[in-house]
C-alpha cells in the first residue's frame, strides 16, 4: 500500500438553460479547445454554492443564482491521474458583465442546444458535460438545503 494520501478533486459546475440553449464555456485545454459547463475547483473556506457562483462569473461574466443541485458525479480520468468529484447546480442568471476579464484559458461563453452539443462529442471536456445536461433535462432536482456548509 502506498503512503500517498489519495484525495479527489472537488469541483462545481453551473447549469443554465435559456430558450432551449445551455450556457457553456469554450476553453483551451491540453487536449485542444473544448466545451464545458462553467466549472472549477472548490477553494479553501468556500461553500459549494459560493464556488459555483464564483466560477460562473469568472468564466462567463454572468451572475449565477443556484436553485437546485442536479447531481454529484465521480469521474476518474482514463489515465488514472485524477478523480473529480463534481457538484452540478442548476440555476438562473441575474446579470451580466460583458466587459469583465475572464479566467486564463477561457475563450468565452457559448449558448448551445442539446442537439448542437451532441453533434460534437469530440469537443466536450469530459463525459460529465453531457451527463449533467441529461440529468437536468430528465428533471433531476435536489434542494440546496441538503448541502450544509459550516464556516
Amino acid at each position: 500500500m502506498s503512503d500517498r494520501v489519495w484525495k479527489p478533486n472537488v469541483t462545481v459546475a453551473a447549469l443554465v438553460q435559456r430558450e432551449g440553449r445551455f450556457l457553456l464555456v469554450e476553453e483551451e485545454t491540453s487536449e485542444g479547445i473544448r466545451l464545458n459547463q462553467p466549472a472549477g475547483h472548490l477553494e479553501p473556506g468556500e461553500s459549494l454554492v459560493q464556488a459555483a457562483v464564483r466560477e460562473c462569473l469568472e468564466e462567463t461574466g454572468y451572475h449565477f443564482h443556484p436553485q437546485h443541485l442536479v447531481g454529484i458525479y465521480q469521474w476518474p480520468r482514463p489515465d488514472g491521474s485524477i478523480t473529480y468529484l463534481r457538484f452540478a447546480f442548476l440555476g438562473e442568471l441575474r446579470g451580466y458583465e460583458p466587459e469583465r476579464p475572464l479566467d486564463a484559458g477561457i475563450i468565452g461563453p457559448r449558448w448551445l442546444t442539446w442537439d448542437e452539443l451532441q453533434a460534437q462529442p469530440e469537443r466536450l471536456r469530459s463525459p460529465l458535460v453531457p451527463r449533467c445536461i441529461e440529468d437536468c433535462l430528465a428533471g433531476r432536482r435536489m434542494p440546496l438545503d441538503g448541502i450544509v456548509h459550516y464556516g
